[in-house]
């Protein structure tokens, strides 16, 4: 009688929380880029000429994004004005990086629940 070998291969990705640190790692130092005529080719240079070139695995941009901070419409942005905040927070729901250095104000609430606590 034969016998046969099977081999299988496959590739997977690694966790999540590891992609979306890399993720995250690129955007902190994408490059805004323009395009620039060479002959007849375009090409990506930094807008900054100061900034070296990137390359094949580095995050770039054509366009700024738009200022989240202030009411625009026509980008579809809200603004954050009015906004409920987290005073203790320093992530993206604290209150000094959603307010946009305008300041806030802070109120204190007590919640009062009834629970079915057994005692």
């Amino acid at each position: 009688s034969g016998s046969c070998e099977v081999k299988t291969c496959w590739k997977a990705m690694p966790p999540f929380r590891k992609v979306g640190n890399v993720l995250k790692e690129k955007f902190d130092g994408a490059t805004e880029v323009e395009q620039r005529k060479t002959g007849s080719t375009k090409v990506l240079v930094p807008k900054n000429s100061q900034f070296k070139p990137h390359t094949d695995e580095d995050l770039v941009y054509l366009d700024s994004s738009p200022d989240f901070c202030d009411h625009d419409l026509k980008n579809g942005v809200l603004g954050t004005s009015g906004r409920h905040c987290n005073k203790t927070s320093k992530a993206i729901d604290g209150c000094e990086l959603m307010c946009c250095g305008r300041g806030f104000h802070t109120d204190e609430v007590e919640v009062v629940e009834r629970c079915s606590c057994k005692f």
